[in-house]
């Protein structure tokens, strides 16, 4: 006998995302007559101040997210902050709650439904005084992390402190990266290269300037001769090479530049197999790591397209701040 399997929704499996660092601000704002607006401004609402009560129904409503919305995740909040700007012109409260955690998927919904709770908490609160009421301009402001990176609202009016919260679009504004290639067929011409020009574009959004962009063959002489040649010309801060990791008789990268690095940085690569794992189960067969030429750091990654845009968004989150760490050493550069 055959069953006929029915299902309307689906919620979105995120088992095979990585943990991130995720941050979301909402805001909303709610329309009072001039008596109501008064007795908020004053604290002398018949049931008290609103601003306590609003700020604890917010951070509930951001909690209880999940409940109230069936597909959304229930995601184990970090922090909910919920704040109130008074507009004296307009007899109104504009309500903002910034919700983060460490997880798999965004906080939006929970900073909008935290939003949405305090709004209608003071609306509770002020209905008896005047039941004339409004919200409106419910709408996310910002949110950081995962694939989308920074997002801003175009067409929403920010607040210099949300945007003060944010991370540095252009993190690596100032510093000078190289991205080379390690391939036999991408250098004689058998296929386009891909990931490295994919280092090439995402680096020169954040505002890395880009030194040298080289793609060269599987050949241990040339990867030395073009590796040491690039520190000695260039000095940059980064090189990123891809390619020559994997277990084969031509992947030759590390062990070309195991010598030449010092000190070799082991956990580079420790971490990056570690989060990598997320994505595919064979990510222990890479030999991706690296380390310091003189006071560049070098960084060497898979060569498919998709390994390296994986590995990107995990040394991204550190990069900027270990720049800065290698320049505080005082280490010479050249070699």
């Amino acid at each position: 006998m055959s069953r006929e399997l029915i299902s309307n929704f689906s919620m979105i499996d995120v088992g095979g995302k990585r943990l991130t660092d995720r941050r979301a601000v909402a805001a909303g704002t709610i329309y009072l007559g001039p008596n109501a607006f008064a007795k908020v401004r004053d604290k002398t609402l018949p049931k008290g101040d609103c601003f306590p009560m609003a700020e604890i129904a917010g951070v509930n409503g951001a909690k209880q997210c999940a409940t109230m919305l069936p597909m959304c995740h229930p995601l184990p909040l970090d922090q909910v902050l919920v704040t109130f700007e008074l507009d004296h012109e307009a007899h109104a409260v504009r309500a903002f709650c910034e919700a983060a955690a460490h997880a798999k998927t965004g906080v939006e919904m929970e900073a909008l439904a935290g939003v949405n709770a305090a709004l209608l908490c003071i609306w509770d609160l002020c209905k008896g005084t005047d039941p004339v009421l409004r919200l409106s301009a419910i709408e996310l402001l910002t949110k950081t992390g995962g694939k989308s990176g920074v997002w801003i609202n175009p067409e929403a009016q920010i607040p210099d402190w949300v945007m003060a919260r944010l991370p540095a679009q252009t993190p690596l504004e100032g510093r000078s990266i190289a991205v080379v290639v390690m391939s036999d067929r991408a250098s004689d011409g058998t296929y386009a290269d891909e990931s490295g020009q994919y280092l090439v574009d995402s680096l020169t959004e954040m505002g890395a300037t880009l030194c040298q962009y080289t793609v060269i063959p599987d050949n241990a002489d040339t990867i030395e001769s073009t590796i040491l040649g690039i520190c000695e010309t260039h000095d940059p801060h980064v090189i990123l090479c891809t390619g020559g990791t994997g277990p084969g008789p031509r992947d030759v990268t590390p062990l070309v530049l195991q010598s030449h690095l010092n000190p070799e940085l082991p956990g580079l690569g420790e971490w990056l197999r570690s989060e990598s794992a997320v994505y595919t189960k064979t990510a222990w067969l890479s030999r991706m790591g690296g380390g310091l030429i003189g006071r560049s750091l070098i960084i060497t990654l898979p060569g498919s397209l998709q390994a390296v845009k994986e590995c990107f968004g995990i040394f991204m989150e550190g990069l900027p701040k270990a720049i800065v760490m290698i320049e505080k050493q005082g280490r010479k550069g050249r070699l």
